[in-house]
C-alpha cells in the first residue's frame, strides 16, 4: 500500500533554493509500519540525475566548524565524526525554529532512524530484544560493542563542549550530559548514523554528510551501481541513476561493500542479495603452544598471524588459506609445521593432523549452527508473515542468510577427503581456539 501526502521535506528543499527534483517522497507500508521512501517522480533512464542537493543544504563537519579545535578532537580519536554531528544537531534542535536546520531535524526526528524495511537499528530495540531475536548470531556481540562505543563517546561530550567552543557559540545551553540523557543521545546518534552518507574524493570535513532525501529515505542496495557523489563544479551532491525507473518506483543507491550485519546495525535493513555478506571465523594459537614461535614465523611469511580471522561466504566454499592455516596451527611436530603447503590443491601433512583439522572445523561449524533457536524454514515463515512486524522480520532475514553461509561451509568441509571419518570421531581435544 502506498500513500501520497504533501512532503514538508520537499517543500523545505524548494524554499531553500534546491532545484526541481526528479524524485519525490512516498509513504509505503513495510511489515505493518508506514515508511517514507524516495521514489521516481517521473520516468527515468540510466544516467539521469534524479537527485540534486546544493551544498548549503548538506550538514558536514566543515559547515559547522569555525576553527580546527573539533577537527583535532576527531583526528586524535576523542570523538567520532558521527558523534560531532549528533551533538551539533542536538543543540540545533534546542534552538527550535530559530535554527537553520529546523525542518531537516524535524524530518530526522520523524524517521527515528527507521530503515526502508520498516525496522529501526537494533541499537534502539527494547532491552534484550536483539539478544532474543538474533540469538546465535555474532551480530549480537557487535551490537553490544557499538552501544559501548556510543556510551564512551557520550561520556566524552562535556570535554568537547568545553574545548570546542566554536561549535557551540550560538547555543546558550548547559554542558551536553546535563542537557541530554544517554538514551536521548543514543537515539540521536542512531538517527544520524542511519542518515549519513560517506562521500568519496572529498576533503576530510565533507567525508560524512547528512543529505536531505538521502538515506534512510533513499533505499540502499548492495547491487546498485548508483552512488551519491559530490560534484565540485555545481557544488551539489548528486545521484545519477543506474537503471530505468517508472514513476513511483523506489530509487536505489549503492551502500558500499558492507555485510548485512553492518547494514542492520547502521540502517535497520538486510539485503538478501548482498554479495558482500560474510561470517567471521577467528582462530587463535595459545602463546604457550610448544611450537608457538615456529608457527608464528611461518605464518608471518604468508602475512598471517597467530590470531587470524577468515571470512565465510555463501558464494565461496571455504576461504583459500583456511585449511593450510589449520594444518599448521594443529601441527604437533616441527616437521609438520615446516611441511605445510599453501597451494590451493595442497594435501595433508599427516593423517592424524588432517583428522584433527577436519574434526575441529566441522565440530565448530556445527556448534555455531546449533546456537540458533530457529530453523531456516521457521525464518522463512516469519519473513512471509506480515503480522510479525519489522523487527522479527529483519532479524529472520539475517539469521536465514547466516545459516545458509554456515550450511555451505559445512557442505564444503564434508566434501573433503576423510571428512566423514573425522566428523564421526568424537571431539578432538585441542588448545586452539575457534570462534
Amino acid at each position: 500500500m502506498t500513500v501520497e501526502r504533501p512532503s514538508k521535506m520537499m517543500q523545505w528543499l524548494t524554499e531553500s533554493g534546491a532545484p526541481q527534483q526528479k524524485v519525490k517522497l512516498q509513504t509505503v507500508v513495510r511489515e505493518g509500519t508506514e515508511v517514507d521512501i524516495t521514489v521516481a517522480a517521473e520516468a527515468l533512464q540510466p544516467g539521469d540525475v534524479a537527485l540534486r542537493i546544493p551544498e548549503h543544504l548538506i550538514v558536514t563537519l566543515d559547515r559547522v566548524l569555525e576553527d580546527n579545535t573539533l577537527a583535532e578532537l576527531v583526528t586524535t580519536g576523542k570523538l567520532s565524526e558521527l558523534a560531532c554531528l549528533t551533538l551539533y544537531l542536538a543543540y540545533e534542535k534546542k534552538r527550535g525554529k530559530e535554527g537553520c536546520w529546523y525542518r531537516f531535524i524535524k524530518e530526522l526526528d520523524r524517521m527515528q532512524g527507521r530503515g526502508s524495511q520498516g525496522a529501526k537499528s537494533p541499537l534502539l530495540w527494547d532491552e534484550g530484544q536483539a539478544a532474543e531475536l538474533l540469538a546465535g548470531s555474532p551480530v549480537v556481540g557487535e551490537i553490544e560493542a557499538r552501544l559501548q562505543g556510543i556510551r564512551k563517546e557520550y561520556e566524552e561530550l562535556d570535554t568537547v563542549w568545553y574545548l570546542a567552543g566554536s561549535l557551540f557559540n550560538r547555543q546558550p545551553f548547559s554542558p551536553p550530559t546535563e542537557q541530554f540523557s544517554f538514551p536521548v543521545f543514543r537515539q540521536a546518534f542512531t538517527a544520524v548514523q542511519s542518515s549519513v552518507v560517506h562521500l568519496q574524493g572529498v576533503a576530510l570535513g565533507k567525508r560524512f554528510a547528512l543529505v536531505p532525501m538521502g538515506p534512510p529515505l533513499l533505499t540502499y542496495s548492495s547491487t546498485a551501481k548508483a552512488m551519491l557523489k559530490f560534484d565540485p563544479e555545481s557544488h551539489e551532491v548528486r545521484l545519477a541513476v543506474d537503471r530505468a525507473y517508472q514513476p513511483g518506483e523506489a530509487v536505489l543507491a549503492w551502500c558500499g561493500p558492507q555485510p548485512n550485519s553492518r547494514l542492520l546495525i547502521n540502517y535497520g535493513i538486510v539485503d538478501e542479495s548482498n554479495p558482500y555478506d560474510k561470517l567471521p571465523l577467528s582462530i587463535t594459537i595459545p602463546s604457550d603452544d610448544p611450537l608457538y614461535r615456529l608457527k608464528r614465523d611461518r605464518l608471518a611469511e604468508r602475512g598471517l598471524s597467530t590470531q587470524q580471522t577468515f571470512q565465510l561466504q555463501a558464494a565461496a566454499s571455504l576461504p583459500a588459506q583456511l585449511l593450510p592455516y589449520l594444518r599448521l596451527v594443529h601441527s604437533t611436530r616441527e616437521a609438520d609445521v615446516e611441511g605445510v603447503k599453501w597451494e590451493e590443491e595442497a594435501g595433508p601433512v599427516a593423517p592424524e593432523n588432517e583428522l584433527t583439522v577436519l574434526n575441529q572445523l566441522i565440530t565448530h561449524l556445527r556448534l555455531r549452527q546449533s546456537r540458533y533457536r530457529t530453523t531456516i524454514e521457521e525464518d522463512e515463515a516469519i519473513i512471509a508473515d506480515p503480522a510479525k512486524g519489522p523487527r522479527p522480520t529483519v532479524a529472520a532475514r539475517l539469521l536465514k542468510i547466516e545459516k545458509g553461509i554456515l550450511a555451505a561451509a559445512v557442505a564444503a568441509a564434508m566434501a573433503l577427503p576423510g571428512a566423514a571419518e573425522a566428523a564421526a570421531h568424537g571431539p578432538v581435544v585441542t588448545a586452539i581456539k575457534m570462534e
